[in-house]
């Protein structure tokens, strides 16, 4: 499928939106490092903002303290999530799962 062409003011604002997802991604991702925020909560902020409900999954677990590549790898190997599933896309069991292991 090929890509639409954009106007350069369309590709501007393209490019404006996709700054301010990465910015509000790396804000939840320090949030969860330091503590300040749980997965509950960040699995609630997930149903409502787009950006959030994007992030990978393994991304996210790479952000929680104490958890490193090999650790969320083989995280959501032993749970059954593929490494290209994003927060909103994850199944009721697959969060439940997560919740379990993180609290």
């Amino acid at each position: 499928m090929a890509l639409p062409t954009l106007t350069p003011e369309q590709r501007a604002e393209a490019l404006a939106k996709a700054a301010v997802a990465r910015t509000r991604r790396a804000e939840v991702k320090i949030a969860l490092k330091r503590g300040a925020m749980s997965l509950s909560e960040l699995f609630e902020l997930a149903a409502t903002d787009e950006a959030i409900g994007k992030m990978k999954v393994l991304d996210l677990l790479q952000s929680l303290p104490r958890v490193g590549s090999t650790t969320a790898r083989a995280l959501i190997e032993e749970i059954g999530i593929s490494e290209s599933r994003r927060v909103r896309g994850l199944g009721a069991q697959q969060r439940a799962a997560l919740l379990r292991r993180f609290h």
